[in-house]
């Protein structure tokens, strides 16, 4: 939940209830914008913890190329980034040579930007080395990172929400020294949140487990 301006994840309106009754966080539902997308994400991802490479893999490029842009738009073009980058394979995705790179910036399907696309397949290469170092990338967060993963306060407000934390950012440091980009850390926490290194359903919302 990165705190840019077009960030649909942050916003100031209030708790939602959507057509289904169900009170959510405000983002996936806020200022007459729901999306099936949205909603999905929000009632099935957000939050969940994961731990396969592979998908920690493709929801780090993921946040990586929404830098910048509204967050509905990377979910409307994750099945074209999925082709793209070979369903976020990294031992795949960190081979791409010339041509993959040429392939890639002529994709009117997903975000063409070109250092974001280097940062892909160069994280990628990143991964892999981290994963071979600690048996995996998932087992890698789980040395760095607190578990159980923190959930809100019941008393939590939006404010409480922060953009990034200690951890977030010590994260980000030690990404950075291993060779990954585009992992500032509101990047870095924003993949914290979707991947269920912490949980921040807010109170009220029925995803919400404090």
């Amino acid at each position: 939940m990165t705190q840019t301006a077009v960030d649909d994840r942050l916003s100031p309106a209030p708790l939602v209830a959507s057509q289904d009754g169900l009170p959510r966080c405000w983002w996936p539902d806020g200022h007459d914008r729901a999306d099936p997308l949205m909603l999905d994400y929000h009632d099935s991802e957000w939050g969940t913890p994961v731990a396969d490479d592979r998908a920690l893999f493709e929801r780090l490029a993921l946040e990586g190329f929404q830098a910048g842009l509204a967050w509905v738009t990377v979910l409307r073009k994750r099945d074209a980034f999925r082709q793209a980058f070979s369903e976020f394979d990294p031992v795949l995705v960190a081979a791409y040579d010339d041509a993959d790179r040429a392939r890639l910036l002529a994709n009117a399907g997903i975000v063409r930007n070109r250092a974001k696309i280097e940062a892909t397949i160069g994280n990628a290469a990143a991964l892999l080395a981290v994963a071979a170092d600690y048996g995996g990338f998932a087992e890698y967060l789980a040395l760095r990172l607190l578990r159980p993963a923190p959930v809100l306060p019941a008393t939590a407000t939006l404010a409480d929400i922060p953009a990034s934390t200690a951890e977030s950012k010590s994260l980000s440091a030690d990404l950075r020294r291993r060779g990954f980009r585009f992992v500032g850390p509101t990047m870095v926490y924003a993949f914290m949140q979707s991947v269920g290194l912490v949980d921040d359903h807010v109170p009220n919302c029925y995803r919400y487990r404090g």
